[in-house]
């Protein structure tokens, strides 16, 4: 028979979720988002409903304002949590990394030339994570405030987003989209795709600095 103080040693179940914070629990509302955008994206090339494409545009801000809020919540309630800032990176790959990308194939950049870019740019904003969570402790000030970002941060995808709802609202989708589509080497390319080249790289630069307000 198990005694008593072994009994006590035995995790209680859904421990980990009686850890969580209000601001957690936010953070998971993100992902929410983002992993619905994704969800609503393949609906739409399943269908061909245009209603499932703008589902996904709408979750997308909607990610956005939740990670906006988890980090004023932690603040007001003033109890950080130990799993806070690993759900927030996962959160953010997957609604600013994973359904920005997902977004781009949805309404047409699906050339191998734009799989091989939009693969980089989720692999970049990977990478800005990664570093940011590695260095944070190093850029903190003396009351423990991060001043400024290195690279841009995950979220400004989102320029990404407006621009595609915005050709998306104009019935421009696929080789429809501004500058066509370029055939190199047997290989297709949406210039347009280039854009998102550009936010990656922006993201994993060490000469951009962006204050944090």
């Amino acid at each position: 028979m198990p005694t008593e103080s072994q009994h006590k040693r035995e995790p209680r179940h859904f421990s980990m979720i009686r850890t969580f914070t209000p601001a957690d629990f936010v953070t998971l509302g993100n992902a929410f988002a983002g992993a619905g955008a994704i969800l609503a994206q393949m609906q739409y090339l399943a269908t061909h409903q245009p209603s499932w494409l703008w589902l996904a545009f709408g979750l997308m801000p909607l990610a956005f304002l939740f990670d906006a809020l988890d980090g004023r919540i932690a603040r007001w309630r003033f109890k950080s949590s130990p799993l806070g800032a690993d759900l927030d990176s996962l959160a953010d790959v997957i609604s600013f990394g994973m359904a920005p990308a997902a977004l781009a194939f949805a309404m047409g950049l699906r050339g191998a030339l734009d799989v091989l870019v939009l693969l980089y740019f989720v692999g970049c904003g990977i990478s800005r994570l990664a570093r940011f969570n590695a260095t944070v402790s190093t850029l903190a000030d003396a009351t423990g405030k991060v001043k400024y970002f290195e690279g841009t941060p995950i979220p400004t995808s989102l320029a990404l987003v407006m621009v595609l709802a915005f050709f998306f609202w104009q019935g421009r989708t696929g080789d429809a989209l501004p500058f066509g589509v370029w055939n190199l080497a047997g290989y297709q390319l949406h210039p347009l795709v280039l854009l998102y080249f550009l936010s990656g790289s922006a993201m994993i630069s060490k000469t951009l600095r962006i204050p944090k307000f």
